[in-house]
């Protein structure tokens, strides 16, 4: 995995990183230890092959360094922890894609 740099923007409720002047982010609404990703934007300028897949996992790192569970509303975060099954203790109890 190429470890991707990301920001935490709190006031839009976002993760986000820039990738030569684009930026890619993953919207999210937070809730009681759960952080629901509910869009994945990627600009078509930013081409580099895995980069959705590394954007996504560093994110997962981070939320899972906060400790907290992950609830993915948007359908191609929840298409990716389908199939990348290492992250399904990360969803809350009660939760499957």
């Amino acid at each position: 995995m190429n470890e991707v740099e990301i920001k935490d923007n709190s006031f839009l409720r976002q993760f986000e990183t820039k990738i030569d002047g684009h930026l890619a982010k993953i919207e999210y609404s937070s809730q009681e230890r759960k952080v629901f990703l509910t869009k994945l934007v990627v600009p078509e300028e930013i081409t580099k092959e895995g980069f959705k897949e590394d954007f996504i996992k560093s994110v997962l790192h981070h939320i899972q360094g906060q400790n907290q569970r992950v609830v993915p509303t948007s359908p191609q975060i929840a298409g990716f922890l389908r199939k990348n099954r290492q992250y399904k203790e990360m969803l809350p109890v009660g939760i499957r894609i």
